[in-house]
């Protein structure tokens, strides 16, 4: 049975970073689902800049990051889950076999309702991801007005009770912790 570990948090508490990890462990029946790809895809297409720069870490996405916002808000408010259809439907387009879906960039409570109407709340787990600002400075990260303080950061906010499992990433998480959450999680590691 498909299973869909929906991952939130803020920007550099290590999201991608426990993905890869949870890949890393969980193998070739896992596959990593961004839902800002399609957003970065269509945004590079739109203005002809480069996606492979887009999609990276680093400060050319930084350029974009809130005029990408503002746009993937407007295509949302239309479709509120156009991002997380087209993400899910290349992903397992590319391979329908993958039991585990590990979503690295969940950021809106309809982020998670999309998810849970589309495949049922008994395929979706929600792991929400925290880290003090100090570790997030650490990091990389300064706090950016129209970044920081906008609903694609915030809009989870209040949901503190409402996820599956919260994890504090402030530490360098070792194996055995990413196997302790593997089976919080209750998914079968290879």
């Amino acid at each position: 049975m498909l299973k869909i570990v929906l991952i939130s948090g803020k920007r550099k508490c290590g999201k991608d970073y426990v993905s890869e990890r949870l890949q890393q462990r969980l193998g070739s029946r896992s596959r990593i689902v961004r839902i800002s790809e399609p957003i970065k895809s269509e945004w590079a297409r739109k203005l002809q800049l480069d996606l492979s720069a887009l999609l990276s870490d680093g400060p050319y996405k930084e350029k974009y990051r809130r005029d990408m916002i503002v746009w993937s808000d407007e295509v949302r408010a239309r479709d509120y889950g156009y991002f997380c259809r087209v993400a899910m439907e290349e992903a397992l387009g590319r391979q329908q076999t993958t039991p585990y879906i590990l979503v690295s960039d969940v950021r809106r409570k309809n982020d998670i309702k999309w998810f849970r109407e589309t495949y049922g709340s008994e395929r979706v787990i929600t792991l929400r991801l925290t880290s003090r600002p100090e570790t997030r400075r650490a990091r990389g990260w300064t706090f950016t007005t129209g970044i920081d303080d906008v609903p694609s950061e915030c809009d989870l906010d209040d949901l503190a009770d409402g996820f599956d499992f919260v994890l504090a990433n402030d530490e360098k998480l070792d194996q055995e912790a990413i196997d302790h959450l593997l089976d919080k999680l209750q998914l079968q590691y290879q």
